[in-house]
């Protein structure tokens, strides 16, 4: 009853905003007469409509689905209709791409496996052959948690699907008992993942459940890395217009160079942090300026590096940062790379590395150390500078993983480092525990919007609205404080609530 209550109180709000005799060709004009209030209502209350829906329609997938296996042969419920497979069955029931086709199906057998439904069911006897004990049902799988949320509103259906692909198949174990504690673990993945939900955005969850399965399997995380290495490839071919093109697909490391070789030269003209510097003020207004798009921008910058090669003048190309990657990894890790399989983490996307990338690295370019606390805060330096230094900004970097603001996805490199208590009138200290990294245009928000971010000792940083209402917490996007979870005893979000 619950589950058609909530629909019918979404159509209650959609009632009383738009009445009961609107025809749909007149929804633009009545929609348009409405308040800015009444706007958003209707959005919120037509969104719950859908996501009402959709779980019917993935439950129902999931059951065509069972009925449609190769076991049935042509008496499937998607063969006697004409179809191959349960998943044209839908795309044509729906209309849908068959990329929504196939994740409505993934989606609707793993709520059934959660609930039980086809599951096996064994037997148990005592010591003495009691035949008639109690029957024991199946253990749960590992993603049951992703189905309950998906089922009570916490997830919606995106959110589901890139948290089940991002953390994969659990591996086996060497016995039945590993196995098991595998499945456990992946399951509190699972439902940490969950928790997160309504702080991230899709993207985000994906990367981190990738990040949580390749730390927790370290030797697979070195597979799959190994794998994407050997699909790089580069390719160019002539159009029938005569246009030499080309074609990359990019290593993990090769990708992330790539990406912070365009960042660092074209930031100011994709929302990068504003400039201090007069010089490099000058070259950012000029680089605005320039006619070209920036994916011609791109091409000429990335000819210009191949030109000069190794002996390019970094500040001629780059301006005051250079381009180049970082991996984060812990203490502990990065002593161990040479016996044991570990991960560490590239700081814009958070990209599981392996092992070897790990001592490659460290060999070739050195390390930077930074000293955090149990609860990942990284130690203060002092109010030596107005300014924020570089070392410092690097230690936000590695502690909030790109702008803080709810739903931004700019990385550490789009990223100014922003006082939460004013310099001058409140006597603000230029530390690392009282600074955060917002981009160029929620640092603007923020000071010409009437916002205000505020923490209290370590605990998170509140975003308070300008209109007064509710604190919005803005939690660190970096995957990297998973890695702590080998502290004794373990940081505060990883000790069991009371």
């Amino acid at each position: 009853m619950a589950f058609f209550s909530d629909i019918a109180e979404h159509i209650e709000v959609l009632l009383g905003a738009l009445g009961e005799s609107v025809a749909a060709d007149g929804l633009p004009v009545a929609l348009s007469g409405l308040d800015d209030e009444s706007v958003v209502a209707v959005i919120s209350a037509a969104s719950g409509i859908v996501r009402a829906a959709e779980k019917v329609r993935i439950a129902a997938s999931g059951v065509a689905a069972a009925r449609s296996t190769r076991e049935a042969g042509h008496g499937g419920l998607a063969q006697t209709r004409g179809h191959r497979s349960p998943v044209a069955l839908i795309q044509d029931l729906t209309g849908a791409t068959r990329a929504d086709a196939v994740k409505h199906v993934r989606l609707g057998e793993s709520l059934l496996a959660g609930a039980g439904v086809g599951a096996p069911v064994e037997e148990s006897t005592d010591a003495a052959g009691d035949a008639d004990a109690e029957p024991v049902s199946a253990l749960e799988p590992w993603h049951t948690p992703l189905g309950r949320a998906l089922l009570d509103g916490t997830l919606s259906s995106t959110q589901h699907d890139v948290i089940l692909r991002g953390l994969g198949e659990p591996r086996a174990g060497d016995d039945a008992d590993a196995t098991q504690h595998i499945a456990e673990v992946w399951s509190l993945a699972a439902e940490q993942l969950v928790t997160e939900a309504n702080e991230r955005t899709a993207e985000e969850l994906a990367r981190h459940a990738r990040s949580i399965r390749d730390q927790l399997d370290p030797e697979g995380a070195a597979r799959r890395f190994d794998e994407r290495f050997e699909r790089r490839l580069f390719r160019t071919w002539t159009d029938p217009d005569g246009i030499r093109r080309g074609s990359i697909a990019f290593d993990d490391l090769g990708g992330a160079w790539m990406q912070s070789l365009f960042d660092a030269a074209l930031r100011p003209r994709r929302g990068g942090p504003r400039f201090v510097d007069p010089a490099e003020k000058t070259r950012a207004e000029e680089l605005a300026a320039d006619p070209r798009t920036n994916d011609q921008l791109a091409y000429d910058l990335l000819l210009d590096v191949l030109r000069a090669g190794a002996l390019a003048d970094h500040k001629t190309v780059f301006g005051t940062r250079q381009a180049g990657v970082r991996v984060i990894v812990t203490a502990d890790d990065l002593a161990g790379t040479a016996g044991r399989p570990t991960t560490g983490l590239l700081e814009d996307d958070q990209t599981a590395v392996p092992t070897s990338l790990i001592a490659q690295q460290a060999c070739d370019t050195g390390t930077v150390e930074c000293t955090i606390d149990r609860d990942g805060n990284p130690l203060y330096l002092g109010r030596e500078h107005r300014l924020f230094s570089a070392r410092q900004r690097l230690t936000l970097a590695i502690r909030d993983g790109g702008c803080r603001w709810k739903g931004c996805d700019r990385p550490p490199s789009f990223c100014e480092a922003h006082h939460i208590d004013h310099f001058v009138a409140d006597e603000g200290c230029t530390d690392v525990e009282r600074g955060i990294l917002l981009c160029r245009y929620h640092h603007m928000q923020l000071h010409h919007g009437g916002w205000k971010i505020t923490r209290d000792g370590l605990d998170d940083f509140m975003l308070h609205p300008p209109d007064g209402g509710k604190p919005i917490p803005l939690p660190p996007r970096l995957a990297l404080r998973y890695a702590w979870g080998a502290i004794d005893p373990p940081p505060r979000r990883f000790r069991p609530a009371a």
